[in-house]
């Protein structure tokens, strides 16, 4: 099973159904981010009160069927209207979602419904039932006191903020967790973390209380995937031995079987040292792999990452 959201959990997806095409992977499990409060999912979520659907519904076209009418309807579910009026910037599937919510009144009912309609390998499912916001603690925001937190809430806000990120939380701090996510922990071999956008998108799945415990407690083998480069906003001047203690330092009583890394890492001899110290404190294994499109770009490459995730569920030495 998967955890994150947005683009990052949509490319980690496409790298793990095309294993479920192989007979690689038995069955897939998406969990996703819900505190989106930006775009069509903010606007649809500040209406109606609902939980943001986009990046469940990037989920859900990641594992849409590869015939035509998979396909087709993933076209439509992607589809954001243009134009002048009160509907631009919408998303067909954001809309078909939250409709289905008010008609079925259960979340994860709605989406097996979108996801029989694509033809899905695999669910989808929220980490948790309630919308939330993430709040986080923000140095470098004070001109004359570098050093002083600031509290910044909401994930755009997070997102784009022009300060250094401290830490994150979740506003209410202990929202239930939906059910059918921490079943699947329970029963999953394998659970991937990331990528994505570090503390809006990998870390909340964490700091949802009931989640975190289900994924320290599971026997399932933890797999995290360390993001290609920092990111604007989120992580400037982050190496990848600060995305995997941050990660850490919200959970550290996670247990990690593999840390994932480009081999761009291998680049920069004295940052894939210090990562490789902080893995072997933790007592992981790393894993060095071509794992993104083209050198230098911030996305991972769907088949380079299905290959590398081959690997590290057959049990390949790093």
């Amino acid at each position: 099973m998967a955890f994150g959201g947005g683009h990052g959990l949509h490319a980690s997806l496409s790298a793990l159904r095309l294993l479920v095409d192989e007979l690689v992977v038995d069955e897939l499990t998406a969990v996703v981010t819900v505190a989106d409060n930006g775009g069509s999912s903010g606007r649809l979520r500040g209406e109606f009160g609902v939980l943001p659907p986009g990046d469940l519904r990037m989920a859900l076209a990641a594992l849409c069927g590869r015939n035509e009418w998979g396909v087709t309807w993933s076209r439509v579910l992607q589809h954001r209207f243009a134009g002048d009026g009160e509907m631009n910037g919408h998303v067909i599937g954001n809309l078909l979602i939250v409709g289905l919510w008010e008609l079925l009144g259960d979340h994860v009912d709605a989406l097996d419904y979108v996801g029989r309609l694509l033809g899905a390998t695999g669910r989808v499912l929220p980490m948790a039932t309630v919308p939330m916001d993430i709040a986080a603690d923000v140095r470098g925001l004070v001109p004359d006191d570098p050093d002083a937190l600031l509290s910044v809430r909401g994930q755009v806000e997070v997102a784009t903020t022009d300060g250094v990120i401290d830490s994150v939380v979740l506003v209410p701090p202990d929202p239930p967790a939906a059910p059918q996510a921490l079943e699947a922990v329970a029963a999953a071999d394998w659970v991937v973390l990331g990528p994505g956008s570090w503390f809006t998108s990998v870390i909340p799945h964490l700091l949802v209380p009931q989640l975190r415990q289900a994924l320290v407690d599971t026997d399932a083998r933890v797999v995290v995937v360390l993001n290609l480069s920092a990111e604007a906003g989120e992580t400037p001047g982050f190496g990848p031995a600060d995305h995997f203690a941050v990660l850490l330092q919200h959970a550290p009583d996670l247990q990690v079987h593999t840390v994932l890394v480009d081999t761009g890492a291998a680049d920069e001899p004295d940052q894939l040292e210090e990562l490789r110290h902080v893995v072997d404190a933790h007592g992981a294994r790393l894993l060095v792999a071509d794992v993104a499109e083209a050198p230098g770009t911030p996305r991972h490459d769907a088949v380079k990452l299905a290959a590398a995730y081959a690997r590290i569920l057959g049990g390949e030495a790093p």
